[in-house]
């Protein structure tokens, strides 16, 4: 699988529904903001060409371009996923919960209690194959409170340029204002709960 200088995958993993209706919402997103494809290029450092592709589907778009765009545009991964969706209902049984895959990074993500109307919290379990390594330049939303929950495996995550190991069981809290890092440092899988509370 080939990747774009800027993160995008190459359109052997697009055309699936949820990228149809996540091209959609982008491009409704950068229309009610009245932003040009290179306005939006100049603000999230995601290239003209990648923008436009994603916004029509022809790509899948990574982890790290939704964080970028997320970032732009105020919310989180799971607020501009929940937006594709349907109305979230009370009680999300597991065949309900929104999953996506950020394929060539190894890193599948389930929204295991998405955003609802008037709860500032979200559930999401993530997971990454050994020796997965995903960084965010910046957080979706600046002093985003996150609470990482290691269920599985082992996992190093990097927060203001200081390493935190993590095993089974260990739970690391933080404030995000700036990049971060989550890498899989093996042997096996790692797999672990994040819960999200917007500021």
């Amino acid at each position: 699988m080939k990747r774009a200088l800027d993160g995008a995958e190459t359109p052997d993993t697009a055309g699936t529904p949820l990228d149809t209706r996540l091209g959609s919402r982008l491009a409704e997103l950068r229309a009610e903001h009245g932003w040009s494809l290179g306005e939006l290029a100049q603000r999230s450092g995601i290239s003209r060409s990648t923008l436009s592709r994603a916004e029509r589907a022809e790509i899948s778009p990574t982890a790290s371009m939704l964080n970028r765009l997320c970032n732009v545009y105020g919310r989180t991964m799971s607020q501009l996923l929940s937006e594709v969706e349907a109305e979230p209902a009370l009680l999300v049984r597991t065949g309900e919960q929104p999953v996506w895959e950020d394929r060539s990074a190894g890193f599948v993500r389930r929204s295991v209690s998405p955003p609802h109307a008037g709860l500032r919290a979200e559930l999401v379990e993530g997971r990454l194959t050994a020796g997965a390594d995903i960084a965010y330049d910046r957080p979706p939303v600046p002093g985003l409170e996150q609470h990482v929950w290691v269920l599985e495996g082992a996992l190093e995550v990097t927060v203001q340029e200081v390493e935190h190991h993590l095993g089974a069981g260990d739970c690391l809290r933080m404030r995000v204002w700036g990049p971060t890092r989550f890498r899989c440092i093996g042997p096996g899988a790692v797999r672990y709960a994040l819960a999200v509370v917007l500021p």
